[in-house]
């Protein structure tokens, strides 16, 4: 199969609109990944592997630090938003479609730097992984963790995700848990009989409606956490009284926490139901007070703010590599169908990296 070819010699803007008109949903990336690969093995001062359809190219200069840049190459489906267009949006010169905000701007921002930048201050592993939009176990850079750990060392690492082009440091930990009220089953004409589960879940629902949650300062950021009821279930027929009912609460907590700290918390809150968790990821502290994370906060010039979703930094945290994101694009718009970013946003993230790996 022939590969579609990218040249990286041409402004980020036009090279982020090639890479968007890739089409890469999630496990179809091979033809994105096809196109960056051929580009960054025709650069010699790059040493390439690739795992699957995720690449990681570095640099071998012998310098003091070597810093991770990361970025993911799939996207969610598509929805009559390719391909991708330049139009004016709110009076900023943008560009809309697909991919545009999650995260091909900041994808295209790592080849552009990482094919010119044949000499940078610091030694730098550029990754590009697949399948970051579905079940964390297919996820690209959680593969290359197990199967190439020496590959992600590092003293410092950025995610390109979209920040608007600020800086977002660490990210909130994740956790999913699904609450349950027993009943009793019986013919709804004949309540008495039975025990209504769903009626059971009143007091759950009453304890979030409640709830107020903390703000947690964590490295000088403000985490704002969250407890919401995300799904509700139960009954079996218009007929008869449910013997069973649950919610499925996702709980948001700030990197100070640990998935056993927020286990308990939640064992706790909800004490008198039985629970069950169902999906859990730890958060990630932002480590601004390292020197590496000072040095580029300086360098960006902009204040870092935290980050409240949870994005592949904790897998870098999990290393023992402190991260931050760091891209073009407005996070409410990512999976959008009319996702668009400006035009201003990619170059400035392409020229403040550029600007902290050659000063």
């Amino acid at each position: 199969m022939s590969v579609t070819p990218l040249d990286a010699t041409q402004d980020v803007v036009s090279l982020t609109e090639a890479i968007c008109n890739i089409s890469s949903v999630s496990g179809s990336e091979r033809a994105l990944a096809d196109a960056i690969e051929v580009v960054l093995r025709a650069q010699s001062h790059l040493t390439v592997l690739r795992d699957g359809d995720a690449l990681v190219a570095r640099t071998s200069l012998g310098r003091d630090s070597r810093v991770v840049i990361a970025g993911h190459i799939d996207v969610v489906p598509i929805a009559n938003n390719l391909p991708v267009r330049r139009e004016v949006i709110d009076g900023e010169p943008s560009l809309w479609g697909r991919g545009t905000v999650d995260m091909k701007g900041g994808v295209a921002v790592q080849v552009k730097l990482a094919c010119e930048l044949v000499s940078p201050n610091v030694d730098v592993t550029w990754v590009f992984y697949d399948h970051e939009e579905v079940d964390a176990s297919l996820n690209g850079l959680g593969r290359l963790s197990r199967n190439h750990p020496e590959l992600l060392e590092a003293d410092f690492a950025v995610l390109c995700e979209p920040t608007a082009a600020v800086i977002e440091g660490g990210c909130n930990g994740t956790m999913r848990v699904v609450v349950s009220s027993a009943g009793v089953k019986a013919h709804s004409a004949r309540p008495w009989m039975g025990k209504n589960a769903i009626h059971g879940l009143a007091d759950v629902l009453a304890r979030l409606e409640r709830n107020q949650p903390d703000t947690v300062t964590v490295d000088g950021l403000d985490y704002r956490e969250s407890l919401n009821a995300v799904m509700i279930s139960g009954g079996i027929a218009t007929n008869v009284i449910p013997d069973l009912g649950t919610v499925t609460v996702n709980y948001r907590f700030a990197p100070s926490k640990s998935l056993a700290d927020a286990e308990q918390y939640l064992r706790s809150f909800f004490d008198g139901f039985e629970l069950e968790v169902t999906d859990a990821s730890a958060g990630a502290r932002p480590g601004l007070d390292l020197p590496a994370a000072k040095a580029f906060v300086e360098s960006i010039g902009v204040a870092a703010r935290p980050k409240y979703g949870w994005t592949d930094v904790a897998r870098f945290s999990a290393l023992g590599v402190p991260a931050v994101n760091y891209g073009p694009g407005d996070p409410n718009k990512a999976h959008a169908d009319d996702e668009s970013v400006p035009v201003a946003q990619i170059e400035a993230c392409f020229a403040g990296l550029r600007n902290w790996l050659t000063k």
